[in-house]
């Protein structure tokens, strides 16, 4: 089986060759290399990866991603994000998408009303136009949405039925005000016992073409790991969307300091630990061959 890390970032120090976006959690000189990954990746038997950009949404901000897939071919696909004042979406994707290598869109606004009860015209929603192209060219629309806009997923699902969607990280959904760093510069959500947003997400199981990471565990959970409050939570998951909808990802490097890259190959068999051999293959690799393309690897 291949055995697949379906959702991460890396980005290499601020330069006039590899561009970025600099902030508090990844400054300047902050160093995440594809040779640093590939290191954690052949030590724990990790084959290919989805590299997911960070650091800026401009074409030029995209540089180092494409170093990774040229200077190592076959093992990465590629999520790329598109600027929020962009006047050519599709235009932007098509750019990015040109050698095959980005085969999707991350997403955290879907722009349309913010209340739940008004008149849902989806060609009105600012994004439409994105999930068109997405449509057209069989482009994934990776999604991490915001709170506010949660209600508005469905009515997407449901007018582009051919488009492949994965919901990130258990389908957590960040708040306002409620999203932080903590002191070993990971992102944490502050949410209720009861993830009403993310429950109003996993209900969107019954769509063939909507599938789920089961990551980012650390920023949601209240314990240590192996984050075992969030044990039913992947159980959930498990039985609405069933395991070929379902992808095992570490978001490194954010989890490089705890709980480390190798301890998060081993969450799903720790939270999970009656899940049949052929659900834990399918989530740990083989969903993703499948829903994103991975080539064989020689």
């Amino acid at each position: 089986m291949a055995r697949i890390d379906s959702h991460l970032h890396v980005f290499p120090p601020h330069s006039e060759e590899f561009p970025r976006q600099v902030t508090e959690a990844a400054p300047a000189q902050r160093d995440e290399s594809v040779e640093k990954l590939l290191g954690e990746m052949e030590a724990n038997g990790i084959d290919q990866a989805v590299l997911t950009q960070t650091g800026g949404a401009g074409i030029e901000d995209h540089a180092y991603l494409q170093y990774c897939f040229k200077t190592y071919p076959g093992r990465f696909r590629g999520i790329g994000l598109i600027p929020e004042d962009c006047n050519d979406g599709p235009g932007h994707m098509d750019r990015l998408a040109a050698n095959g290598d980005f085969i999707g869109f991350r997403l955290k606004r879907l722009g349309g009303p913010a209340d739940p009860f008004a008149p849902m015209d989806v060609r009105r929603f600012t994004t439409y136009p994105i999930w068109q192209r997405a449509a057209e060219k069989d482009y994934v629309m990776w999604l991490y949405l915001r709170a506010s806009d949660v209600h508005l997923a469905g009515h997407l699902v449901d007018a582009f039925p051919q488009v492949r969607v994965v919901f990130n990280h258990l389908c957590a959904t960040p708040a306002k005000g409620k999203f932080y760093w903590d002191e070993k510069g990971r992102p944490q959500l502050e949410s209720p016992d009861f993830f009403t947003t993310m429950h109003t997400l996993y209900r969107l199981c019954c769509y063939e073409n909507v599938a789920v990471h089961l990551s980012g565990q650390y920023a949601c959970s209240r314990e240590p790991y192996p984050y075992r409050d969030l044990a039913d939570l992947h159980d959930r998951l498990l039985y609405s969307f069933g395991s070929k909808r379902l992808m095992w990802a570490s978001d490194a490097p954010w989890i490089y300091p705890d709980p480390g890259y190798g301890a998060c190959t081993r969450i799903i068999e720790e939270l999970m630990p009656a899940i049949r051999s052929d659900q834990l293959d399918d989530i740990m690799g083989n969903t993703a061959k499948e829903f994103l393309g991975f080539p064989d690897l020689d």
